[in-house]
Protein backbone atom coordinates (compact mmCIF):
# COMPACT_ATOMS: atom_id res chain seq x y z
CA UNK A 1 0.00 0.00 0.00
CA UNK A 2 1.54 3.70 -0.97
CA UNK A 3 2.16 5.71 2.12
CA UNK A 4 0.01 8.22 -0.07
CA UNK A 5 -2.74 8.82 -2.43
CA UNK A 6 -1.35 10.20 -5.23
CA UNK A 7 -2.33 13.72 -6.30
CA UNK A 8 -3.72 15.33 -9.46
CA UNK A 9 -2.38 18.72 -10.16
CA UNK A 10 -3.76 20.92 -12.66
CA UNK A 11 -2.14 24.07 -13.80
CA UNK A 12 -3.62 26.08 -15.87
CA UNK A 13 -3.20 29.82 -17.62
CA UNK A 14 -3.99 31.40 -21.02
CA UNK A 15 -1.30 30.60 -23.49
CA UNK A 16 2.55 32.42 -22.91
CA UNK A 17 2.01 33.16 -19.04
CA UNK A 18 4.86 30.50 -17.81
CA UNK A 19 2.71 27.09 -17.40
CA UNK A 20 4.75 24.87 -19.64
CA UNK A 21 8.01 26.35 -18.29
CA UNK A 22 6.88 25.51 -14.73
CA UNK A 23 5.37 22.15 -15.25
CA UNK A 24 9.18 21.41 -16.48
CA UNK A 25 10.62 22.53 -13.93
CA UNK A 26 8.15 20.85 -11.75
CA UNK A 27 9.23 17.25 -13.15
CA UNK A 28 13.00 18.34 -12.68
CA UNK A 29 12.45 18.77 -9.19
CA UNK A 30 10.34 15.75 -8.66
CA UNK A 31 11.28 13.13 -11.65
CA UNK A 32 8.19 10.85 -9.33
CA UNK A 33 5.33 13.48 -10.52
CA UNK A 34 3.77 12.05 -14.05
CA UNK A 35 2.75 14.19 -16.75
CA UNK A 36 -0.48 13.55 -17.98
CA UNK A 37 -0.02 13.24 -21.66
CA UNK A 38 -2.88 14.30 -23.55
CA UNK A 39 -4.70 12.58 -26.47
CA UNK A 40 -5.07 14.89 -29.33
CA UNK A 41 -6.57 14.65 -33.20
CA UNK A 42 -4.47 17.60 -34.41
CA UNK A 43 -0.99 16.52 -36.28
CA UNK A 44 2.23 16.65 -34.97
CA UNK A 45 4.29 19.98 -35.25
CA UNK A 46 7.81 19.82 -36.35
CA UNK A 47 9.75 17.78 -33.65
CA UNK A 48 7.00 16.40 -31.89
CA UNK A 49 6.94 12.55 -30.37
CA UNK A 50 4.34 10.67 -30.24
CA UNK A 51 3.36 9.54 -26.48
CA UNK A 52 5.79 11.93 -25.42
CA UNK A 53 4.59 15.17 -26.25
CA UNK A 54 0.76 13.95 -27.17
CA UNK A 55 -0.68 10.65 -27.98
CA UNK A 56 -1.69 11.71 -31.68
CA UNK A 57 -4.48 9.81 -33.05
CA UNK A 58 -7.75 9.77 -35.43
CA UNK A 59 -11.01 12.16 -34.58
CA UNK A 60 -13.05 8.24 -34.61
CA UNK A 61 -10.22 6.52 -32.51
CA UNK A 62 -10.53 9.68 -29.83
CA UNK A 63 -14.25 9.42 -29.71
CA UNK A 64 -14.55 5.90 -28.94
CA UNK A 65 -12.62 6.92 -26.01
CA UNK A 66 -14.59 9.03 -24.79
CA UNK A 67 -17.45 6.55 -25.33
CA UNK A 68 -15.84 4.15 -23.25
CA UNK A 69 -15.29 6.41 -20.63
CA UNK A 70 -11.65 6.30 -20.86
CA UNK A 71 -11.08 10.39 -20.75
CA UNK A 72 -11.07 12.03 -17.37
CA UNK A 73 -11.51 15.39 -19.88
CA UNK A 74 -12.00 16.07 -23.30
CA UNK A 75 -12.46 19.13 -25.21
CA UNK A 76 -12.67 20.85 -29.04
CA UNK A 77 -9.83 23.47 -29.07
CA UNK A 78 -9.28 25.31 -32.91
CA UNK A 79 -10.73 22.38 -34.26
CA UNK A 80 -9.13 20.05 -32.83
CA UNK A 81 -10.23 17.39 -29.60
CA UNK A 82 -7.60 17.28 -26.95
CA UNK A 83 -8.45 14.91 -23.70
CA UNK A 84 -6.26 13.28 -20.59
CA UNK A 85 -6.61 9.50 -20.86
CA UNK A 86 -7.81 7.72 -17.59
CA UNK A 87 -6.07 4.89 -16.53
CA UNK A 88 -2.71 6.03 -16.52
CA UNK A 89 -3.91 9.11 -14.03
CA UNK A 90 -5.64 6.21 -11.90
CA UNK A 91 -2.49 3.47 -11.91
CA UNK A 92 -0.25 6.29 -10.42
CA UNK A 93 -2.49 7.52 -7.99
CA UNK A 94 -2.44 3.97 -6.67
CA UNK A 95 1.00 3.98 -6.15
CA UNK A 96 1.07 6.81 -4.82
CA UNK A 97 2.44 8.97 -7.46
CA UNK A 98 1.32 12.92 -8.41
CA UNK A 99 0.27 13.53 -11.69
CA UNK A 100 0.60 16.87 -13.93
CA UNK A 101 -2.11 18.15 -15.64
CA UNK A 102 -1.28 21.04 -18.64
CA UNK A 103 -5.09 22.06 -19.54
CA UNK A 104 -7.39 24.81 -19.48
CA UNK A 105 -10.23 25.94 -17.31
CA UNK A 106 -12.46 23.50 -19.43
CA UNK A 107 -10.46 20.05 -18.58
CA UNK A 108 -9.80 20.92 -15.24
CA UNK A 109 -13.42 21.39 -14.32
CA UNK A 110 -14.31 17.95 -15.72
CA UNK A 111 -11.65 16.53 -13.47
CA UNK A 112 -12.63 18.45 -10.42
CA UNK A 113 -16.45 17.12 -11.22
CA UNK A 114 -15.38 13.52 -11.90
CA UNK A 115 -14.55 10.68 -9.12
CA UNK A 116 -11.28 11.72 -8.64
CA UNK A 117 -12.21 15.08 -8.05
CA UNK A 118 -11.09 15.07 -3.94
CA UNK A 119 -7.54 14.51 -5.24
CA UNK A 120 -7.47 17.73 -7.21
CA UNK A 121 -4.95 20.33 -6.35
CA UNK A 122 -5.45 23.35 -9.05
CA UNK A 123 -3.44 26.14 -9.70
CA UNK A 124 -3.64 29.29 -12.33
CA UNK A 125 -0.51 31.06 -13.52
CA UNK A 126 -1.45 35.20 -14.37
CA UNK A 127 0.73 37.12 -16.40
CA UNK A 128 1.92 40.28 -14.57
CA UNK A 129 0.23 42.62 -17.26
CA UNK A 130 -1.79 41.48 -20.63
CA UNK A 131 1.40 43.60 -22.16
CA UNK A 132 3.73 40.87 -20.85
CA UNK A 133 1.61 38.28 -22.12
CA UNK A 134 1.73 39.29 -25.79
CA UNK A 135 5.63 39.55 -25.42
CA UNK A 136 6.37 36.29 -24.59
CA UNK A 137 3.99 35.13 -27.18
CA UNK A 138 5.79 37.10 -29.96
CA UNK A 139 8.98 36.22 -28.23
CA UNK A 140 8.51 32.35 -28.58
CA UNK A 141 9.10 33.63 -32.92
CA UNK A 142 6.22 30.53 -33.46
CA UNK A 143 2.99 31.76 -34.48
CA UNK A 144 1.08 34.07 -36.90
CA UNK A 145 0.20 37.59 -36.04
CA UNK A 146 -3.36 35.85 -36.66
CA UNK A 147 -2.70 33.17 -34.16
CA UNK A 148 -1.02 35.27 -31.57
CA UNK A 149 -4.44 37.59 -31.88
CA UNK A 150 -6.21 34.62 -31.41
CA UNK A 151 -4.54 33.51 -28.45
CA UNK A 152 -4.81 37.24 -26.98
CA UNK A 153 -8.40 36.58 -27.54
CA UNK A 154 -8.59 33.45 -25.71
CA UNK A 155 -6.38 34.61 -22.84
CA UNK A 156 -9.40 36.87 -21.72
CA UNK A 157 -12.11 34.13 -21.14
CA UNK A 158 -9.60 32.03 -19.73
CA UNK A 159 -8.53 34.67 -16.91
CA UNK A 160 -12.06 34.85 -16.29
CA UNK A 161 -12.01 31.92 -14.82
CA UNK A 162 -8.85 32.02 -12.06
CA UNK A 163 -11.32 32.21 -9.52
CA UNK A 164 -12.56 28.85 -9.79
CA UNK A 165 -8.81 27.46 -8.58
CA UNK A 166 -7.45 26.35 -5.25
CA UNK A 167 -4.18 28.62 -5.57
CA UNK A 168 -3.33 31.73 -8.08
CA UNK A 169 0.42 32.61 -8.76
CA UNK A 170 1.42 36.23 -10.66
CA UNK A 171 4.32 34.77 -12.93
CA UNK A 172 6.00 38.12 -12.73
CA UNK A 173 9.35 36.26 -11.35
CA UNK A 174 9.92 32.67 -12.89
CA UNK A 175 12.02 31.72 -10.10
CA UNK A 176 10.02 33.37 -7.18
CA UNK A 177 6.70 31.41 -8.91
CA UNK A 178 8.49 28.20 -8.85
CA UNK A 179 9.37 28.30 -5.67
CA UNK A 180 6.05 28.98 -4.18
CA UNK A 181 4.48 26.42 -6.93
CA UNK A 182 6.82 23.27 -4.78
CA UNK A 183 5.82 25.16 -1.80
CA UNK A 184 2.14 24.04 -2.67
CA UNK A 185 2.90 20.77 -4.03
CA UNK A 186 4.76 19.73 -0.78
CA UNK A 187 1.97 21.26 1.74
CA UNK A 188 -0.72 19.33 -0.15
CA UNK A 189 1.16 16.49 0.18
CA UNK A 190 1.45 16.18 3.42
CA UNK A 191 -2.58 16.68 3.95
CA UNK A 192 -3.70 14.31 6.37
CA UNK A 193 -6.61 12.62 4.10
CA UNK A 194 -3.77 12.08 1.27
CA UNK A 195 -1.85 9.79 4.07
CA UNK A 196 -4.03 6.98 4.99
CA UNK A 197 -0.73 5.29 7.14
CA UNK A 198 -1.32 7.56 9.75
CA UNK A 199 -4.62 6.00 11.00
CA UNK A 200 -2.56 2.65 11.24
CA UNK A 201 0.25 4.60 13.00
CA UNK A 202 -1.92 6.78 15.60
CA UNK A 203 -3.80 3.08 16.20
CA UNK A 204 0.10 1.76 17.35
CA UNK A 205 0.46 4.85 19.19
CA UNK A 206 -2.89 4.24 21.41
CA UNK A 207 -1.92 0.97 21.74
CA UNK A 208 1.23 2.00 23.15
CA UNK A 209 -0.58 3.97 25.56
CA UNK A 210 -2.14 0.70 26.65
CA UNK A 211 0.63 -0.78 27.36
CA UNK A 212 1.98 1.67 29.77
CA UNK A 213 -1.30 1.62 32.32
Amino acid sequence: MARRRGLLLIISSPSGAGKSTLSRRLMQWDPSIRFSVSATTRPPRVGEVDGKDYHFTSRAAFERMVARNEMLEHAEVFGHLYGSPRAPVEAAMAEGCDTLFDIDWQGGQQIVNSALGRDVVSVFILPPSIGELERRLRARGQDSDAVIARRMAKSEAEISHWAEYDYVLVNDDLEDTETKLKTIVQAERLRRERQPWLNGFVRGLNREFEERK
